[in-house]
């Protein structure tokens, strides 16, 4: 296997790189105002557009470059291991909804990419949830037989197509994967021709739940809207504290070609090894290679070794599929909710025009679609039958929920505090191209040495809640182990919850 740092980024964005879309400039007047533009919250601008709204995106990156332009792309109602628990906590209903709703979702998938006559590299392959260790396969057995009752097509497996024997797996038939960049690039050119406004580079700092609703923007401008959707990925705005049920996890990605004759033929994961998620994409014009995908090594932002991970995930993929050569590695963030299930609904309590997408677990593709059809029929006044599944106002539950939610605030505590008693390096040990939070004048400052050995100091508190922000090495990044918040060697927001940069520091 080749290098990973001397490979290109997201292969998504690589090849559908998009063309850029202009900042919010002035104040704007609509019926609702998306927040986020990947696959939430464009699906929900999409079907929203569709029932005759008129829809503003206002994406403070570029559209669909953030969560979604570094996913691995599959599209499947299959969740690892998710029913046998859904049928224990929510009850078979429960479990028979969630198939539904996302069995749903990669249907409409198909549907939209047919009427958008977009080629997005849609393929459909069988989905499995595999495990090597005998012992979980009583596990892997119930897992299926949840799934099948809940209504997909599931069946328990001992053979597959990888190059190496399982002890067990559920097979899930007729899902799908495709190019997400493709298809959500070619959703927005159809929400612009249907005259819906997407502005990129626009930051929404503030949210007035007024009647209308007020959204104001880095720029000055004001966005007026009857409703407001949060599709941030971690909400920007948290008046109900869905960070207390919300764990950031990171995972990373490494890509290459690979001969068309060791392609497994299906999408595989793994909760096994930190998790080894693999799947193929077709790949050059000769139909000879293929892509293989390969994700895994999931770990909370801000903490261990990112170099140590590429390699053991780089290490596993050419270990399993001699001859595959690393073009591609980049690393991909999504949040568990406490309960394994999506908060999908109004905001808070008491909202009444303001919704929130989020907690997709690393299944936002047909979360992501399930929740632009559900926000749509909650603003339209439509039923929909899952709405109280993945209602973000559910009540706690001390048997689904309480341990994670006890163990989730023990892992920010340990970090907002523990963080701050420990030792820091002198800043001349940080070497050229490396960071580290030191103590300057008694405060605790980000220090960043780049490669001309120049030193770049910021503040090392997060702007969300203040949690002490760590340097991730190989992504040149500082994270907040707290909520998953991220930023440039320069301060700059990478990815939220927070909206402000890391303040400077005089060196």
């Amino acid at each position: 296997m080749t290098d990973y740092r001397h490979v290109k980024g997201s292969y998504w964005l690589e090849t559908a790189p998009g063309l850029a879309r202009p900042p919010l400039s002035e104040d704007l007047s609509v019926d609702v105002a998306v927040i986020g533009a990947g696959i939430a919250g464009l699906s929900t601008a999409w079907e929203l557009a569709r029932a005759g709204r008129s829809v503003a995106v206002l994406e403070a990156g570029r559209i669909a470059a953030g969560v979604t332009g570094h996913t691995t792309a599959k599209l499947t109602a299959l969740h690892t291991l998710i029913y046998d628990r859904l049928r224990r906590t929510r009850g078979a209903e429960g479990a028979r909804l969630y198939a539904r709703s996302q069995t749903e979702a990669v249907e409409h998938v198909a549907e939209v990419a047919d009427e958008l006559g977009v080629d997005c590299e849609w393929e459909r392959r069988s989905a499995y949830t595999y495990v090597r260790d005998p012992s979980r396969v009583a596990q892997v057995r119930a897992e299926a037989e949840a799934a099948r009752e809940a209504g997909l097509p599931a069946s328990f497996v001992t053979e597959t197509g990888l190059p190496f024997p399982v002890a067990g797996a559920v097979r899930v038939t007729g899902q799908a994967q495709f190019h997400p960049r493709k298809y959500l690039l070619a959703l927005a050119d159809g929400l612009a021709a249907r005259g819906a406004r997407l502005y990129e580079d626009t930051t929404v700092v503030g949210l007035d739940e007024g009647e209308p609703c007020r959204l104001a923007t880095d720029s000055g401008a004001t966005v007026t809207a009857r409703d407001v959707v949060v599709a941030t990925h971690y909400p920007i705005f948290d008046r109900a504290l869905l960070f207390t049920r919300l764990s950031p996890r990171r995972e990373l990605v490494v890509a290459g070609a690979l001969d068309t004759e060791y392609d497994p033929d299906g999408m595989y994961i793994t909760p096994e090894q930190g998790t080894r998620s693999v799947r193929t994409a077709p790949y050059g014009e000769d139909g000879r290679r293929r892509l293989l995908v390969v994700t895994g090594e999931h770990f909370t932002p801000g903490t261990g070794d990112t170099p140590a991970r590429f390699e053991r995930l780089a290490d596993w993929a050419g270990e399993h599929f001699p001859g595959v050569g690393l073009t591609h590695a980049w690393a991909t963030q999504d949040n568990d909710s406490t309960d394994t299930v999506p908060l999908v609904g109004p905001l808070h309590p008491g909202a009444r025009h303001a919704y929130v997408a989020t907690g997709f677990g690393g299944w936002g593709l047909s979360g992501g679609v399930m929740a632009g059809r559900l926000l749509t029929a909650l603003i339209t006044g439509e039923k929909c039958a899952w709405s109280e599944l993945y209602d973000p106002r559910r009540v706690l539950s001390a048997v689904r929920e309480a341990p994670a939610f006890l163990k989730h605030q023990a892992q920010v505590a340990r970090h907002f505090v523990g963080d701050r008693l420990r030792t820091t390096p002198e800043v001349d040990a940080v070497p050229p191209g490396e960071g580290a939070v030191v103590r300057v004048h008694g405060k605790h400052a980000a220090i960043y040495r780049d490669e001309e050995g120049e030193v770049h100091a910021l503040s090392a508190r997060c702007t969300h809640l203040g949690c002490l922000v760590a340097f991730n090495t190989a992504e040149r990044a500082w994270e907040c182990p707290c909520h998953g918040s991220r930023f440039d060697t320069d301060g700059k927001v990478v990815q939220g919850p927070a909206t402000r940069p890391l303040e400077r520091r005089e060196w």
